[in-house]
């Protein structure tokens, strides 16, 4: 067993808790689940397997929730692990972490894990994969972001990152319906987020403070933000499923790049037209109508 403890923030997660939490209690000394007051099973699966269940309403941003947990859950361990409950390690990965974490340089604070995406049950392989994360970290030596869109990354405060040559894996075992769904709700923080960087209505700034590919996809954010809409969500379309090789996954690829890729994209960019069209390029126009037709706040 490692000197770890692992963070599951939750809410309503009964079809995948059980699964997350059994692939890591062989190497935890500790699982917390952070639970938003789920009406499943949850709590129920998670205290079963163990875990240490503790609640906290949901602060509409993973970001602010996972820093809730850093500053409030009491870890007496080295490391920390984030995971969705969604979210498993591979036996390889687990591999790698028995072998290598006791053994890393006193100065590596973090550790960068390869996401592996499995849509409608078939591994990604192409147009996206891989995707890494900075998702291992030494206690009180980094934060999480806190931004609108729910595409936060932890973020070193001390040290520096390795990276891991295994794989954990995001498997949503939920119906194309509960996909479209959640998609449309970041939909809106994501088209927020990017009004932002152009207009910086909020007084925020995206942090830089990253490291590796993280760094790499701000920077492309920032570009992206730039580009005209509709026009940069098909581009971005064309570059995962044409020149990233994501037409070779078959049925599932193409809709995993078109749902994920463009229509998900083309929707942030219809709910900016839509704010800009109601409102022009006035700043407290864009925040008052994103309280009244959205009800956020973006002056919390």
């Amino acid at each position: 067993m490692l000197d770890l403890s692992v963070i599951i923030l939750t809410y309503n997660e009964e079809i995948h808790i059980q699964r997350c939490m059994e692939n890591i209690l062989p190497i935890a000394k500790n699982i917390f689940v952070v639970d938003s007051f789920s009406t499943d099973k949850t709590v129920e699966i998670a205290e079963s397997l163990g875990a240490k269940v503790y609640q906290n309403k949901w602060p509409n941003s993973f970001g602010k929730q996972t820093n809730w947990a850093l500053d409030n859950l009491p870890v007496q361990t080295k490391w920390i692990l984030r995971l969705d409950a969604d979210e498993y390690l591979t036996q390889e990965l687990i591999a790698e972490l028995n072998k290598k974490l006791d053994t890393l340089d006193i100065d590596i604070s973090g550790v960068i894990f390869k996401r592996r995406h499995i849509f409608l049950n078939k591994w990604m392989k192409r147009g996206t994969y891989p995707v890494k994360l900075l998702r291992l970290f030494q206690y009180k030596k980094a934060r999480c972001e806190e931004l609108w869109s729910g595409d936060e990354h932890i973020k070193l405060t001390a040290g520096r990152s390795i990276e891991f040559q295994r794989d954990f894996v995001d498997h949503n075992l939920c119906n194309l319906a509960w996909w479209t769904q959640k998609h449309n709700g970041y939909s809106i923080k994501e088209a927020i987020e990017l009004l932002d960087i152009e207009f910086n209505f909020t007084g925020k700034t995206i942090e830089n403070e990253l490291q590796g590919q993280a760094a790499a996809k701000r920077k492309r954010k920032l570009s992206y933000a730039k580009k005209p809409l509709f026009i940069r969500s098909f581009a971005y379309f064309i570059y995962r499923y044409i020149f990233k090789l994501g037409f070779i996954e078959g049925k599932e690829g193409f809709l995993w790049h078109f749902l994920q890729g463009w229509w998900y994209r083309t929707l942030v960019d219809a709910k900016i037209f839509e704010i800009k069209k109601a409102c022009g390029n006035d700043k407290e126009k864009i925040v008052d109508y994103i309280q009244s037709q959205y009800h956020i706040n973006l002056l919390q």
